[in-house]
Parts: structure tokens; C-alpha cells; sequence
């Protein structure tokens, strides 16, 4: 009768108790029409009863007619009789009822308000002195609230503004409203009311049987599981969650794990099927009930076959966890949904909810809330075990926990995700290691094709990563990994033995620097990085790797910030030349200190990146290891800002990256016969990272003599006429790409080669003529343009620019005008423009490609190069547009620091305009 009393009386969505000389005027009042504002009906006693009124049948009525109730304790909340027994009623059908309520903290301590200290101890004393029977009550009522997570406003000058925290307040009400059933103050629920939302959407659609839920191990996949399942099983004949489903079947067996989901499902005890499927009379019973089962945590695609979800009844639903997405698509799911991270904001308030009892974080530790919450990265598991180990520490102890957590991983979190590393095979296991200690950041197709030279699988190995949630692309781009995963990669490392040089991979400082300076290398050294900003001058004799024979990486670097006033660390001891293993695939070295790399092999090197050296040149001249540059896999040499090199010969014709900025002293550069050389990448070709863009960066180079600009010239068409038929070829293709230039070469000089490029100007801007088709055969047309511009005071520079939206199918067009421009933009969101360059020449090639035989009418090309790409152009229109304003000319490896100066992006653009019938103009 009291449940349907209180139902009939239904009014309020909101009661609010608060301490009326206290708060009335200011916070209270704003907070209430905060929630009128939002359209809340709230109970305020100022209008609904009148003041001072002791507990009475109306007032009970009122809370229990309402939602939700917000308490404000105030600092003489405890001095109110009226205000003590509005708690005790609204704790007591907290505790009875699940009544909602939010507490906020206003201008208090929780800690007092929980142990009754404060001020809070004197107000008490006068109620035991008055002799009142309610105060043990109301003592009891009071601790309670003070150990609910709730809202702690300070009110000092560190703490946010009171409009900030209504702001949080009126939403945290809105949510919990909306949720209905929600326990107060739960951090179970923090941060999934939308995905949760999601998930609830996908059940109801007919066609979405079993849903997955995808995502690393502690995102929150059974926490939002178990919020559906709790939400929709009543709706079910017959309900189950089975959780740890891989750590059960690991442990019982999946034939027991079967029989116990059976039982439940079916409402008989010791249901037992010891046979692969499952036969008469249980299919029967499965087909007849509509079930919802949540199977948890699955490793294993057959497993969820094994389980019979196939036989359950018609409208049945089946929720699947997995941190596996292969498993996900293997075992049948008909809709997959990647558990996203927290946000900042959610993050913030569950970590605040363990580790300081409140919905908000403390003034005093907001600073080193923040910094935990950035380390967890929005993973809520991370966020909930830091929390928990923080709580009712002193500052000073917050402090000491973020200095090791820098070291160390969380021994709890390790031991959670490394269940995901131990089920890799050792190729997997060995590439996530690597990336975890050396290539986290880094290009996602420079890592491919390292790795791809070391273990031949890695590809595949990389994907299977991504799918199992310990890697993930960063901007379709980079590769990445959480900072946990990182650190239990490195402890996996650490774990290889106490003694450093029995460890596969190195990287503190103190560890490498060891086993430099006394030469202690081993062959079980795979790998080798130092921060140099971290250790003391260090001379090096020329035989530091000899013992390393299977090093294959050293990464020796400089803060980027550092790189331009940082005086090298790593010193030649008196030699010239420094043994380098050949099994070397990545050699990257700040400050190289030797004056050449005479007596390496480098037959296996994928990336040489030798940046602000003493190098004078790669090899001696009369070295007999010149040929050996021919190597098919060596992708990338970067060599900037190296001063003194004066010599870069018998290149590699197909380089991805060539960057030689800011090299004053360079003269010489040629590259090999490219009939002698033919073009290899070493990724599969059908995979996604398998597109060619070339970059042959020469800006500064001052001292370069006209023969090998011609050469360097040269190298660019060479790789343009590479690139036109993969482009062609692959005109119609689904793969999607980027609006940035496919190549991008520039060097000094205010000279656009007459015999490349036939169509120029002495301004920005080109009308040029196109060759009529003489054939049959329909034919695409491809442009390369070349620019002269002034890119630093007083120079000019050539730039060649060629990419595959300059690509575009022949519609019988018979002229082609161009204006270019160059943009320059601020490096902020909003990439306010701040400068045009102005371009001074300009030219033009056009060549024709034949769609049918993929022979081309322009430059000759040996080069077999592969492109993925996918065309921009509407079948509606005759538009050409090329558009690379997206494109940040400047590498991370400090590519062209001149054009870093005018912001770094750069924007080529043809406009177009439509024709009428035929022929038709190309604009």
C-alpha cells in the first residue's frame, strides 16, 4: 500500500534538503533554478511548505513522491533538527529503497561530515545535551552520507567557480534521472550511459543477434555488459551471465562450463552433455525459449558455437566480450562494437570517486588527479585500481606513486593484460616487444617494413595486435600503444634476467650506458635506445657492438625541442669509424660522432637517419661497399643538417625518404643506374601501407653543383614515371588515400628544365594545350608540376610535385589551365592563414596513360613501383582538384625546417570548371 501510495504522489523529479540561513540565497537558490532551467520539477520548501517545519507526514510524502534527492550539508547543516530528519528519512529509503540521492559537500570536509568532527562535533553535543531521542538516529544518518561519493565543493581561491560545479551537478542529476534504476553515486555507472544506449539500440534491432563488445582488458566491456544484462534480462524467459568464460573453460573444461550454462537456462539441475554438440531433448527445449545470455571474456571463436547460442529460440540475444575482434567476426557476430575509453571528464570523476570519495576532484590534488588520469588513458580498469591505491593517502605518497609508475608498471594492471601477451605466438610476442620498448609513434609503414625485414610475418602480426586490442593507429598513421601496455613490455624485458646484457632489448640510460662505456655487449642484444640528454659524455672505441652480432636497432636520440643547441654526448675515441653488425635494419643516430660509415655492411638496413653529424660522407669513394646500396630494402636515409657531408653517390634510385636539409656543405649526389635496380617494397602489396610516396628533400643544400641537381631532378621524374601507371591502374579502387602530394622533391635553384617539363611560365599561373586521343582506347591524363619560389630570405627554391589526384580520366579534353598558390598556415586548430608565397615560375608535364595496356605517352620509366590509391573525381563532373592543404610538408625528422618556418603546410590547387559537350577544357 506504501509502494502505491507514493506512486500515486508522484510530483517531484528532484527534492532538495539544504540548511536555509546557509545557502538560501546564494548557492541553493542557483542551483535550483539551475534545475527548473533544465526543466526538473524540484521540491524547495520555500514554496511548497512552509519554513522550519519539523519532519512531518507531508514533508515524508515529498521525498518519497521524488526521484531523486540532493543533499547540501552545509557547515550548520548538523544545527537543524528539521534538517537532520530530512536526512535520516531520505538515508533510510536510500538504504530500503534504492532512493537516488546526490550529496554535496559545500564548504565542508566529507571526512568531517563522516566522523562527525568539525563543527558538525558541536552541533551534536547540543543535540545529546537537549537529551533528544532521534540524535543516535540521526548520528548514524549523518556518517552514512558522509561515506557516499558526492560532490566537494572548497569555495577557496584554487577551487572552480560555483557556476562550474552546477553546471556538473545539474547533468550528474539528468543522468541519473535518465538511468532510473541507477545506484547513487556509483562509479559502475560512470562514463557508459551512452554506449549503453548504443548496445540497447543494436538489441532491438531483429536482425542483431549476437552483438560483440571489442576492446582491450579493463575498458569496461563486462562493466557495460552487466549494465545491459541488468537492464533487459527481465524481459527474457530465461536469463544467463556467464562471466571469465576463458579462465572458466581453462580451468573446468568448456563440456562443464556447457552444462552449467544449460542448467541455468533451462531450469534443470545437472544437466549433463558430453558429446560435441548438443542433441535431443535439450535442442528442442533451447529452440522454444527466448534467452539473453552474456558469454564473458571469450578467447576462442568455437567456443561460442559450443555454447548452442545457434539452437536458442527465435528474438533470443546473445552478448559477446572478447578482447580478440577476429574472434568476434569468427564466432559469428552480427554487430561489433569497439568499447570506447573515457573521456577526460568521465575519467576525472570515476578516479575521484575511488581514490577521494567525491564526485569532483579535491582542489588540493587536482594537479596529481590529473596527471594519473592522463596515464590511465581513459581505461576505467586502470583508473579504479590507481584510485583504490591512493585512497586516504597524503599528497606527498600521490607524488611517490606517479615517480614509479613511470618505472614500473602496476604490478594488478600487468598482470590483467598480460593474460593478452601470453596467448601471441613468439613472432607476435617479439613484434610487440618491439614496438613497445622502440617504435611506439613511430610511421606505421616505416615500422611495417622493419619489422617485415625481421620476422617476414609481420604484417600479419601487427594486424593481429591491433586486433586484440595491443596496438592501435593513431590518425590512420602512427603506431601506438596505452603507456600500460608499454610498461608491462618493458617489465616482460626486465623479467629476461637481472643482468642487463643477458636482456634482448636495452633502453634506460643507466643500463645502456654501462654497456657502452665498459664494452659489454652480448649477442642476445637485439636492440639498443638512449635518450642522450640523460647520460654523461661518453668516448666510444670502434669496437663497442662487435659482440652485438644480432643487434638489429639502435636508436640514439635528442629531444626534438633539444636537437638544435645540444652538443654531442657520444664522442669518438680518436677513430674514424665505428664496427656496425649487419644484421642492422634501423639505425638512427642524433650526433653521430665518426666520420663515415666505411666497414658496414648495411645489406639489411630498411632506415639509416643520421642527423646533426660529423658524417662527411656514407662511404669512402674508392670503398668497396658502395654497391652494396643497392640493397632492395633500404627505404629510407635521412641525413639533415649533417654540415659537414660533402658526398652523397651511387644512391638507391627508389628511395621513399631522401632528406639531405640543411647539408651547407654537399656538393655531389648521384643515383645508381635504375636499370640495375628494381623497385621492391617490403610489404605485401595488397596491404594498406603499400603506396609510394616519395620525398627528396634538399632545401639549403647551397653547395650543390649543377650536375647533381640535374641528377637529383632526374631521380624525381624517374620516380614520377614510376608512379603514373599504379596510379592509372588503380584509378576506380575502393582504397582510400589521403590529399597530399605522392612526391615531393626540393632543392635551390630558380631554373624549370625545358626538356622535362614543356609547358612553363614566368608567373603563377598556365594555359597549356592537351594532345588529342589518336586512338580508340580511352587514356587517363597525369600532371607533374614544378614550382620556383623564394622558401627561405633571399633563395629560391625548385619545388616538383606530383601526387594522384593529378591523375584523372581523359573526357576528351583539349585544354588545361593552372593556378598555383602556397600557402602558409599558423600551426593551430583553426590554421589561420598568415602568408602567401608567392610563386614566381611554373611548369607543367603532361603525360597519357593507356587505361587498357597501362602505357603511357611521356617520360620513360623501368621503375615497377606499386601505388594504392583511390580517385577523388565525381562521374558527374569534369572537375580536376587537387587540394593538399592537409599535408604538413615538415617530418617528425625534421625534413625541411625551412618551410617549417612559413608553418609547414602548403596547399597546390587547380581549379576547374565544366565544359559544354565536346571538346571539353580542363581549368
Amino acid at each position: 500500500m506504501a509502494s502505491s501510495s507514493s506512486s500515486r504522489q508522484q510530483k517531484y523529479q528532484v527534492f532538495l534538503s539544504f540548511r536555509g540561513p546557509d545557502t538560501r540565497l546564494g548557492f541553493t537558490s542557483h542551483l535550483l533554478e539551475a534545475l527548473k532551467g533544465k526543466g526538473l520539477d524540484v521540491f524547495f520548501d520555500q514554496e511548497k511548505l512552509q519554513k522550519g517545519y519539523r519532519i512531518s507526514p507531508e514533508l515524508s510524502q515529498a521525498i518519497a513522491a521524488s526521484n531523486l534527492s540532493i543533499i547540501v550539508l552545509s557547515r550548520d547543516y548538523a544545527s537543524s533538527n528539521s534538517c537532520l530528519a530530512e536526512l535520516s528519512d531520505i538515508m533510510d529509503r536510500n538504504r530500503t529503497q534504492g532512493h537516488v540521492l546526490i550529496p554535496i559537500f559545500y564548504k565542508v570536509e566529507p571526512s568531517d561530515v563522516r566522523h562527525l568532527g568539525g563543527n558538525f562535533e558541536k552541533s551534536f553535543d547540543l543535540h545529546d545535551s537537549e537529551g533528544l531521542k532521534q540524535v543516535q538516529q540521526w548520528k548514524a544518518a549523518f556518517t552514512e552520507v558522509g561515506k557516499l561519493i558526492g560532490w566537494h565543493i572548497k569555495g577557496d581561491k584554487s577551487d572552480r567557480s560555483e557556476a562550474e560545479y552546477i553546471k556538473d551537478i545539474v547533468e550528474d542529476v539528468i543522468k541519473k534521472l535518465m538511468n532510473g534504476k541507477s545506484r547513487s553515486s556509483s562509479e559502475q555507472l560512470v562514463g557508459i550511459d551512452d554506449q549503453k544506449k548504443i548496445i540497447l539500440d543494436l538489441i532491438e534491432q531483429k536482425n542483431c543477434r549476437i552483438i560483440g563488445l571489442w576492446g582491450a582488458g579493463g575498458i569496461g566491456k563486462t562493466t557495460l555488459a552487466d549494465a545491459i544484462y541488468k537492464e533487459v534480462s527481465t524481459e527474457f524467459e530465461s536469463c544467463w551471465f556467464l562471466q571469465n568464460v576463458r579462465e572458466k573453460i581453462k580451468n573446468q573444461g568448456r563440456e562443464s562450463l556447457r552444462n552449467e550454462l544449460l542448467s541455468k537456462l533451462l531450469n534443470q539441475k545437472d544437466v549433463r552433455i558430453e558429446t560435441p554438440s548438443i542433441g535431443t531433448p535439450y535442442l528442442e527445449r533451447l529452440n522454444n525459449r527466448h534467452l539473453f545470455v552474456v558469454l564473458d571474456d571469450v578467447s576462442d571463436p568455437d567456443h561460442i558455437e559450443f555454447m548452442g547460442v545457434g539452437h536458442f529460440g527465435h528474438g533470443s540475444k546473445i552478448i559477446v566480450t572478447s578482447r580478440d575482434r577476429q574472434v568476434l567476426k569468427i564466432g559469428g557476430a552480427d554487430k561489433i562494437y569497439k568499447v570506447d575509453k573515457f573521456n577526460e571528464n568521465d575519467s576525472l570523476r570515476l578516479f575521484s570517486t575511488i581514490a577521494l570519495k567525491q564526485s569532483n576532484s579535491a582542489a588540493d590534488f587536482r594537479d596529481l588527479s590529473n596527471k594519473f588520469v592522463r596515464y590511465a588513458d581513459g581505461n576505467p580498469l586502470a583508473l579504479k585500481v590507481l584510485g583504490s591505491k591512493l585512497y586516504t593517502k597524503s599528497r606527498g605518497e600521490w607524488e611517490n606513486e606517479l615517480i614509479k609508475l613511470k618505472e614500473y608498471a602496476e604490478p594488478k594492471l600487468s598482470q590483467i593484460l598480460k593474460s593478452s601477451f601470453d596467448a601471441l605466438d613468439e613472432v607476435d610476442k617479439n613484434i610487440f616487444l618491439d614496438i613497445a620498448i622502440f617504435f611506439k609513434g613511430e610511421s606505421k609503414k616505416d615500422v611495417k617494413e622493419i619489422l617485415n625485414c625481421c620476422y617476414k610475418v609481420a604484417v600479419s602480426g601487427i594486424n593481429n595486435l591491433i586486433d586484440k586490442c595491443l596496438l592501435n593507429i593513431l590518425y590512420k598513421s602512427f603506431i601506438s600503444m596505452h603507456d600500460m601496455l608499454e610498461e608491462m613490455g618493458k617489465d616482460i624485458v626486465r623479467g629476461e634476467s637481472k643482468d642487463p646484457r643477458m636482456r634482448s632489448r636495452l633502453w634506460t640510460p643507466k643500463d645502456v650506458y654501462q654497456i657502452l662505456k665498459y664494452n659489454k655487449g652480448t649477442d642476445l642484444i637485439q636492440g639498443v635506445k638512449l635518450d642522450m640528454t640523460q647520460i654523461d659524455n661518453l668516448q666510444l672505441c670502434s669496437t663497442v657492438f662487435e659482440k652485438m652480432h644480432n643487434l638489429k636497432y639502435i636508436h640514439f636520440g635528442v629531444p626534438w625541442h633539444l636537437r638544435d643547441c645540444w652538443k654531442a654526448k657520444l664522442l669518438a675515441d680518436g677513430v674514424e669509424n665505428i664496427f656496425l653488425p649487419e644484421e642492422l635494419r634501423y639505425l638512427s643516430w642524433d650526433y653521430y660522432p665518426f666520420r663515415s660509415l666505411s666497414s658496414f655492411n648495411p645489406k639489411n638496413l630498411v632506415i639509416l637517419k643520421l642527423c646533426h653529424d660529423n658524417i662527411e660522407e656514407l662511404w669512402n669513394e674508392d670503398d668497396h661497399l658502395i654497391p652494396i646500396l643497392r640493397s632492395e630494402v633500404l627505404g629510407s636515409l635521412v641525413m639533415a643538417r649533417c654540415e659537414r657531408l660533402r658526398l652523397l653517390s651511387e644512391l638507391p634510385p627508389y628511395l621513399g625518404l631522401l632528406d639531405a636539409h640543411g647539408c651547407m656543405s654537399l656538393e655531389n649526389v648521384s643515383f645508381m643506374d635504375q636499370n640495375l635496380y628494381r623497385y621492391h617494397s617490403s610489404v605485401e602489396d595488397d596491404d594498406e601501407d603499400a603506396y609510394d610516396v616519395f620525398f627528396l628533400l634538399f632545401s639549403n643544400c647551397f653547395s650543390l653543383n649543377q650536375d647533381s641537381v640535374d641528377n637529383i631532378e632526374a631521380n624525381a621524374i624517374l620516380n614520377i614515371g614510376s608512379l603514373a601507371k599504379r596510379w592509372a591502374s588503380r584509378y576506380d579502387s575502393d582504397c582510400a588515400t589521403e590529399c597530399i602530394p605522392r612526391l615531393v622533391c626540393c632543392f635551390p635553384g630558380n631554373r624549370i628544365s625545358a626538356d622535362k617539363f614543356e609547358h612553363r611560365s614566368v608567373n603563377s599561373s598556365i594555359n597549356l594545350d592537351i594532345d588529342s586521343n589518336g586512338c580508340s582506347r580511352s587514356r587517363f591524363l597525369g600532371f607533374a608540376v614544378c614550382l620556383v619560389a623564394d622558401l627561405t630570405p633571399c633563395h629560391d627554391h625548385v619545388l616538383i610535385l606530383s601526387s594522384i589526384e593529378m591523375v584523372t580520366k581523359d573526357e576528351n579534353y583539349v585544354e588545361a589551365s593552372f593556378k598555383f598558390y602556397i600557402r602558409s598556415y599558423e600551426n593551430s586548430v583553426d590554421e589561420t592563414v598568415i602568408d602567401n608565397i608567392e610563386v614566381k615560375k611554373c611548369g607543367v608535364h603532361v603525360f597519357y596513360v593507356d587505361a587498357e595496356s597501362d602505357t603511357y605517352g611521356g617520360w620513360p620509366s623501368n621503375g615497377e613501383a606499386s601505388d594504392s590509391f583511390s580517385s577523388t573525381e565525381s562521374s558527374n563532373s569534369d572537375e580536376l582538384s587537387n587540394d593538399e592543404s592537409n599535408r604538413n610538408l615538415d617530418s617528425r625528422e625534421d625534413v625541411n625546417d625551412t618551410e617549417m618556418r612559413h608553418g609547414g603546410k602548403r596547399r597546390l590547387s587547380c581549379d576547374a570548371e565544366e565544359g559544354d559537350g565536346e571538346p571539353k577544357r580542363l581549368k
